[in-house]
């Protein structure tokens, strides 16, 4: 239930926006000012705030922000750490999964990697609250579907 208090102060969403951008590089155009400039949000303090906060990762790195735009023209977002997809491609070494998986194995890596990736993933909203065991099992199947087999030590 909610109090009184936060119903009124609750403020009326004019749209909810999903980014992909590089890390560090977010700049007042194509794909943020075209996005974030028909609600009329503040573009430079939008990429301000977003390279502040993605600092710590390597640039060129793809983050996933959502952004909700409220119509007194004030915004809040969230960035998320890069997809499961992309570090396990980085951690494998490939450009893409294979064409045929289950059939034929684009590259294998070993469960340190998974281990790793599983460990950045728990830091995001979506996870935070998922045990590691269960982010590996799910690391572990994405790579399945694409191709990439999951050993137990590389050699």
């Amino acid at each position: 239930m909610s109090t009184l208090k936060e119903i009124l102060t609750r403020r009326p969403v004019a749209a909810t926006i999903r980014l992909t951008v590089p890390a560090g590089e977010a700049r007042p155009m194509p794909p943020v000012g075209p996005a974030l400039g028909q609600y009329r949000l503040n573009l430079m303090a939008f990429c301000k705030d977003f390279n502040a906060r993605t600092q710590k990762y390597k640039k060129d790195t793809p983050m996933s922000v959502t952004v909700t735009a409220f119509k007194d023209n004030t915004f809040e977002f969230t960035v998320k750490s890069p997809s499961v997809t992309w570090y396990l491609k980085k951690a494998a070494g490939i450009e893409s999964g294979s064409g045929r998986p289950g059939h034929a194995v684009a590259s294998t890596i070993g469960l340190k990697h998974v281990y790793e990736i599983a460990k950045v993933k728990q830091s995001d909203p979506y996870c935070q609250y998922m045990s590691l065991e269960s982010i590996c099992k799910s690391i572990i199947g994405t790579a399945n579907s694409m191709g990439i087999q999951v050993v137990k030590e590389l050699e």
